[in-house]
C-alpha cells in the first residue's frame, strides 16, 4: 500500500487545542499533545464526524469515543521520506489484536521557509491507548515499588510472543527488529491481565539476511546501531561475522530481554552502564546476567530460566517464536493452577 496524498491543511507547530486536520476525507480536531521525539510529534485527536458516520474503512477497530492517536512526522529530504512511505507499507502487512494497525495516513508536501526546514509531513492515524507504554508503568512502579504479578507477567508476555508470531510467520518472515518496553502499549482492565500490544514498525524489515563479507557485516551493524535499541540489541547485531545468516531470532533476544524488564523495570544488561569500566555491548555479547531482587516473594526460577533460554548468545541455538508460545502456555498452565 503506498502513500496517499491529500489536501490536509499544515498542522500548527505549538499545541492549543481546538485546531482541525484533515486526513484524507476524516475530519479530526486536536485535543492535545501525548508526546514527541526527533521530527515526530504524537496527538491525541477526536473525528468530527459529517452525518454521524465515520469513513475510516477499519470499522472493527473504530473508537467508541472517536478519539485516536494521530502521529505526525517533519520529513527534510527523500531518505526520510522513504523511510515514512516503507513504515507505512510494512504496517499495512499486518493484522493482528496485539500489533498497533495503522487506521488511515497521508503525506503532503509543504513548502521550506525560514521557519521550516522540512518538504513533508507524513500523519499517520492509529487506536489510542491512554495507560502508556511498559517503559512509562515500569517508572511509576519502581517509583512504588511494585511489581507485576507472576500471572500478569506471563500474560502480557504471552500476547507479545503472539503479535511477533504473526510477523515471524509472514512469507517473507518480518522481523520488528525493536522489541523494547518502550515499544509496548499497556491497558490496564479491570479484572483482566494488562492488554499488550506492539507499536512502531519503523524498523520492521525481512528478517532473513545473508552475510557475505566483512562489507556486509559492517553494514548491518551500522544499519542495527540506528534502528535497535542499544539495551535489547542482540549480540549478532553489535558483532556480526563475515559469514552469517541473520534470521528473525534477533527478535527473541529482545523478546528475553523484554521479559526481563517486565519482571524487574530494565533490561537485563542495562547494568553495565553504571558500572565504572563497564562495558554494555561486552555484558551483551556475553550473556552476563544480573538478576536483582525482586518482589516478596520473588519471581519462580522457571521464569529466570525461560529468559536465560532466549539470551543465548549463538543466535543458532537460541529458541524460534513457536517454541517461546508453546513453551509459555506451559508456563501459564503451571502458575494459573
Amino acid at each position: 500500500m503506498g502513500c496517499s496524498f491529500s489536501g490536509l491543511n499544515a498542522l500548527y507547530d505549538t499545541v492549543n487545542g481546538g485546531v482541525d486536520v484533515w486526513i484524507n476525507d476524516n475530519r479530526f480536531r486536536v485535543v492535545s499533545q501525548l508526546g514527541e521525539g526527533g521530527f515526530a510529534y504524537v496527538f491525541l485527536v477526536k473525528e468530527i464526524l459529517s452525518d454521524s458516520v465515520s469513513n475510516l474503512k477499519h470499522s472493527s477497530l473504530l473508537s467508541d469515543d472517536g478519539t485516536y492517536a494521530m502521529k505526525k512526522v517533519l520529513i527534510q529530504n527523500n531518505e526520510q521520506l522513504e523511510l515514512v512511505r516503507e513504515e507505512i507499507r510494512v504496517s499495512s502487512l499486518f493484522n493482528h489484536p496485539n500489533l498497533l494497525p495503522l487506521l488511515d495516513h497521508a503525506i503532503i508536501s509543504v513548502k521550506p521557509t525560514q521557519e521550516k526546514s522540512w518538504t513533508n509531513e507524513a500523519y499517520l492515524l492509529f487506536p489510542v491507548h491512554l495507560d502508556g507504554t511498559l517503559l512509562d508503568n515500569a517508572k511509576t512502579m519502581k517509583a512504588k515499588k511494585e511489581f507485576y504479578s507472576t500471572s500478569d507477567v506471563l500474560q502480557i508476555f504471552h500476547q507479545l510472543c503472539a503479535g511477533l508470531k504473526h510477523m515471524h510467520n509472514l512469507d517473507p518472515p518480518y522481523a520488528h527488529n525493536d522489541v523494547k518496553p518502550g515499544n509496548v502499549l499497556i491497558t490496564q482492565r479491570k479484572g483482566q491481565p494488562p492488554l499488550a500490544i506492539l507499536m512502531d514498525f519503523g524498523s520492521a524489515q525481512p528478517a532473513r539476511k545473508q552475510i557475505r563479507s566483512r562489507q556486509d557485516a559492517l553494514q548491518l551493524q551500522e544499519w542495527a546501531s540506528e534502528h535497535c535499541s542499544a539495551p535489547f540489541r542482540a549480540p549478532e547485531l553489535w558483532d556480526c561475522p563475515s559469514h552469517a545468516d541473520i534470521d528473525e531470532r534477533t527478535d527473541v533476544w529482545s523478546l528475553g530481554c523484554t521479559l526481563y524488564a517486565i519482571m524487574y523495570g530494565v533490561s537485563p544488561f542495562e547494568y553495565a552502564l553504571g558500572e565504572s569500566g563497564g562495558s554494555l555491548q561486552l555484558a551483551i555479547v556475553n550473556a552476563q546476567i544480573k538478576w536483582p531482587a525482586g518482589p516478596k516473594p520473588s519471581y519462580p526460577d522457571a521464569l529466570h530460566q525461560f529468559v536465560s533460554w532466549m539470551l543465548q548468545p549463538q543466535a543458532a541455538v537460541r529458541p524460534r517464536i513457536d517454541d517461546i508460545v508453546i513453551h509459555v502456555d506451559k508456563l501459564i498452565a503451571k502458575f494459573s493452577q
